[in-house]
């Protein structure tokens, strides 16, 4: 959801590019720029206003009293590096994934519209290459609405991939565990062999699933920055950015999901183990030589090793916030190089700066789509017996192993989406940030 309202988002941005917004919203400011600052404040305004009314959150006061971590810089940036250091295998290879991916999607963000105004630009500088600079002025003016409309292509193609493409995806992350809201830890699996298929299910391609489809989008990405050195008309460069609108999609889609189901599986272990544990601790004491004795110091009847090594959902989301934002000083100071050594003067025909940095950051986002291959299409799923047990509140007697549930494909193909949101906005609650 929260990815479809991005793409309607920068659609609108792309469209008022070409709208006249002082004469329409004069009261928002008297240029272009201050009008769209201000309507852009005003939608995220209204959507975190319609998140806080309607997202429900879980009761922190279930998860036991608050952090007694020693506060402080060094133990703050001591726990953030031991957090990165513990992280689930499966979201640790999704933020080596981010980070080879944003090295490239950086620089595609902040020169598509120099990158289509230089193509559209260059024809013209070589009939007159003694342009005055009101000329050139005019000339780079119009450029850059060009290459706005490539953006607007590009948003709008975004758009389409979130409300289509779900439907052909095969869901694997749906068996996961989802915490049943009664606060006493259990678990409850979201699973739809038994419901009716609709029409809309025979549209899911069997082992086309969300993994696959955000590899398959980092390639084309590649294939698409690697085309960018031998454009030379408008017309195909707009394709080429109209393409990786695909990969955008996926890449506002795909790692969240699959971080979302990590954090909620981890969660509802948790939180099962938390009560499985209080239970017992709860017992009375038959005697002094009792093995199941209450803990004040451990109210919720956790090792401290178990809680010590478990990260809160949001420490966990910070660590992929990093992930994509330090790749933005990389993808700076390449580009940077790359601009000093190729990059010709204003109004000079034949500069390809732009399309080398591009092509460059393709070549980082296929490093990324190898280690979109190393992760699992699912996260270990327990065995009935073991769904049994957590059900009773009791110990499992053999330990979760990951299986694959082919039966799975032929869930309902929207529910990938549906579980990232339910599940982020499960895992927020009461998390420390």
């Amino acid at each position: 959801m929260a990815s479809r309202i991005v793409g309607v988002g920068n659609i609108f941005g792309y469209v008022a590019g070409y709208i006249n917004l002082p004469s329409i919203v004069w009261w928002l400011g008297d240029t272009q720029f201050k009008d769209l600052c201000a309507i852009a404040s005003i939608a995220l305004g209204g959507t975190i206003l319609l998140s806080c009314l309607f997202v429900r959150e879980r009761d922190p006061r279930q998860e036991g009293p608050p952090s007694r971590d020693k506060p402080g810089v060094l133990a703050f940036f001591k726990k953030i590096f031991m957090s990165i250091k513990r992280l689930d295998p499966q979201i640790k290879k999704v933020c080596v994934v981010q980070f080879c991916a944003w090295i490239g999607f950086f620089p595609m963000l902040f020169y598509t519209s120099s990158y289509i105004g230089e193509i559209y630009a260059e024809p013209y500088l070589e009939e007159n290459p003694n342009m005055t600079p009101a000329e050139l002025d005019r000339l780079y003016q119009e450029a850059t609405r060009v290459g706005t409309f490539a953006l607007l292509i590009f948003a709008c193609t975004s758009l389409a991939t979130n409300l289509f493409l779900p439907f052909f995806i095969a869901p694997t992350y749906d068996n996961q565990p989802l915490t049943s809201g009664d606060g006493q830890g259990a678990a409850q699996f979201k699973d739809y062999e038994d419901e009716e298929k609709s029409w809309l299910d025979y549209l899911v391609i069997p082992g086309f699933t969300l993994r696959r489809a955000w590899m398959l989008s980092q390639i084309l990405f590649f294939a698409a920055m690697s085309c960018t050195v031998f454009v030379r008309t408008v017309e195909v460069a707009t394709i080429l950015i109209g393409l990786v609108g695909i990969t955008w999609a996926l890449t506002l889609w795909a790692p969240w999901a699959i971080i979302s189901a990590e954090i909620s599986r981890r969660d509802a272990e948790q939180r099962e183990r938390r009560q499985r544990n209080f239970s017992i601790s709860s017992e009375p004491i038959a005697s002094p030589d009792s093995t199941h004795s209450y803990d004040s110091e451990n109210p919720d009847g956790a090792s401290p090793d178990e809680e010590e090594d478990a990260d809160q959902a949001g420490v966990i989301l910070g660590i992929h916030n990093m992930a994509i934002a330090a790749p933005q000083i990389i993808a700076t100071v390449v580009s940077s190089v790359i601009f000093r050594i190729y990059q010709k003067p204003r109004g000079t025909p034949g500069d390809r700066s732009i399309a080398i940095v591009m092509a460059l950051g393709g070549i980082a986002v296929l490093a990324s789509a190898y280690f979109i291959h190393l992760i699992k299409d699912e996260a270990p799923v327990p065995e009935p017996d073991d769904m049994g047990a957590a059900e009773q509140g009791e110990s499992s007697t053999r330990p979760s192993t990951a299986h694959s549930r082919t039966s799975s494909f032929q869930g309902r193909p929207s529910a990938s989406l549906e579980r990232a949101m339910l599940v982020r906005s499960a895992s927020y609650g009461g998390a420390e940030y």
